[in-house]
């Protein structure tokens, strides 16, 4: 059990025997009235996020959840294969598990699997990957990091917003939370 008062960002509880992790919080002690916490809650099975309150001091059951390094090795059928980098074993998950960080999986990335109660929870890919441009149009002599954007397709299928003097085969570091270009790699 935790307390409501020992909240923290990315902390997992179960509520209604849902598993949800914390996003934001915030400790509130009217003048007037017992204090409370507010807190923006997403559920990890949906995804859907909402806002509750909670008095101070009320106990929640914690979620643990498992952490398991994993390699990602290829796709079938909306059906994804990850093995465990300690024993070999082969697990598959489903594409809505992994949301939309499907677009980013390149053979052979290692990614941190959750598992909750032994049951498959989710995937927990790195902040950022390094992928190959494989469409984009070219780039012309005088094109600057600050003109503008264009659109790029990378070798897993992802389209991300790139400087203009980016060119087909380069490689980039993308953002893998927010599809956003950081730099060449």
């Amino acid at each position: 059990m935790i307390s409501t008062n020992d909240f923290k960002t990315g902390l997992t509880v179960e509520i209604d025997g849902q598993v949800w992790t914390v996003v934001e919080f915030q400790h509130v002690k009217p003048g007037k009235g017992a204090a409370f916490v507010r807190a923006k809650l997403k559920n990890l099975k949906s995804g859907s996020v909402v806002e509750r309150t909670f008095n101070a001091g009320e106990k929640l059951p914690r979620a643990h959840l498992e952490r398991r390094e994993m390699q990602y090795l290829y796709q079938a059928d909306e059906m994804y294969t990850f093995m465990d980098t300690e024993n070999y074993e082969q697990i598959t998950v489903a594409k809505d598990q992994i949301g939309d960080g499907v677009k980013f999986l390149k053979e052979n990335l290692l990614v941190n699997i959750l598992f909750y109660q032994g049951q498959t929870f989710g995937v927990d890919l790195p902040n950022s990957v390094v992928l190959k441009v494989v469409e984009t149009e070219p780039g012309v002599r005088g094109d600057t990091a600050t003109a503008g954007t264009k659109p790029a397709k990378l070798e897993t299928g992802a389209v991300v917003k790139v400087p203009l003097f980016i060119n087909i085969g380069d490689v980039l570091k993308v953002d893998t939370r927010t599809g956003d270009y950081i730099e060449r790699a």
